[in-house]
């Protein structure tokens, strides 16, 4: 009969219930939610599986704290929680503001500078050099804490007078400088590209001299730039009376050459109008001298023996007086004889003439 007793299943292993398991994870998903947003930023990359790194930045890991050699780029990334840490490090320009620096001069006043920025730049590919020899906050070490030095450096070697006035307009240029030589040595990584310097805060007393002084030195100051404009002005004056003079000199001479170009011009025509009388009255002379010489000329072929006589003949018949006698006038001659004297009187007159014509 035992036999024919059924048989009991035995009963399965305990296993957790799955309400107890979606419980368990509900309850670590609102813990996380709770704490990772209070939580330090290293926590909440050591607790993140993916995290992000921004642009400008590039992504550096530590796992069981030591620095690994991963540089990521900006994006979304992956890493191991717990085990590996991540930081973000920046390798755009970036500024670090320095303030409240406490120095004393040479004099032993005592000064404050509110506020130096520094803006520096971390090269991409020293980013692992400059991290493993000085950490993340390497900017503390070469930049904030190298400020106070190269001020007081600075102040101890010059007076308030020179702090404050003299070169405050070099410090800026100083302090890049001294910076850029220290990382350049030990930090090459790390590019100075300005450094800004704000006006040092000084003891009340000691502003107000140096406002009366100021005061004082901008009267000094009206007082010369005034002179400078009197001269200015007296030199403009000086100026424009040379200017007016020269002017009325280039008038008289202007004036003076058209006179002396119309005089020029007058003497030209006349000796023109004097060269053309000239010559008009030695044609009309010449002419009247050929006219007589051809005269002469003519008045000699006329006087031939034959023209003589035929004169001599006409002169005697138009002669109304009759002369009868024995006894006739003296002036009654041989017809013959009075015509050869006149023919040799004209040729020799001719001949008188001719030489002054040639002469």
């Amino acid at each position: 009969m035992d036999s024919q007793r059924p048989t009991r299943a035995s009963p399965p292993p305990d296993s957790t219930p799955p309400s107890v398991t979606f419980i368990l994870l509900s309850f670590i998903a609102i813990a996380a939610i709770v704490l990772v947003p209070t939580a330090s930023s290293s926590f909440k990359n050591s607790l993140s599986i993916v995290h992000q790194v921004p642009e400008g930045h590039v992504g550096v890991y530590w796992r069981g704290g030591a620095l690994l050699k991963t540089i990521t780029e900006p994006g979304f990334h992956m890493k191991m929680p717990f085990l590996t840490q991540f930081e973000p490090v920046q390798v755009t320009l970036q500024t670090d503001e320095v303030t409240d620096i406490p120095c004393g001069t040479k004099g032993g006043v005592m000064i404050i500078f509110g506020k130096i920025e520094v803006v520096n730049r971390l090269h991409k590919e020293s980013v692992y050099e400059t991290l493993l020899n000085y950490g993340v906050h390497y900017d503390k070490t070469w930049i904030y804490d190298k400020i106070h030095h190269e001020i007081n450096q600075f102040c101890s070697s010059h007076s308030l007078q020179q702090v404050y006035i003299d070169v405050f307009d070099q410090i800026d240029e100083k302090m890049k400088d001294a910076l850029q030589v220290d990382c350049t040595r030990y930090a090459p990584g790390i590019e100075i590209i300005g450094v800004r310097v704000t006006k040092p805060n000084i003891p009340e007393s000691i502003r107000r001299n140096f406002e009366q002084m100021e005061e004082e030195r901008t009267k000094v100051l009206i007082a010369i730039e005034k002179q400078k404009v009197s001269e200015k002005e007296a030199e403009t004056v000086k100026k424009m009376a040379i200017s007016e003079a020269e002017k009325n000199a280039n008038v008289s001479k202007i004036l003076m050459e058209q006179k002396l170009l119309e005089k020029d011009s007058a003497r030209k025509q006349e000796e023109i109008e004097n060269a053309m009388y000239l010559a008009r009255e030695k044609s009309l002379a010449d002419a009247d001298f050929y006219r007589v010489i051809r005269e002469a000329e003519a008045n000699r072929l006329k006087l031939t023996p034959e023209f003589l006589e035929l004169k001599f003949i006409e002169s005697i018949a138009n002669n109304t007086k009759i002369f009868f006698g024995d006894k006739i006038p003296n002036m009654i001659l041989d017809q013959r004889l009075l015509g050869n004297f006149l023919v040799d009187e004209v040729s020799r007159g001719a001949a008188i003439k001719k030489t002054k014509a040639d002469i």
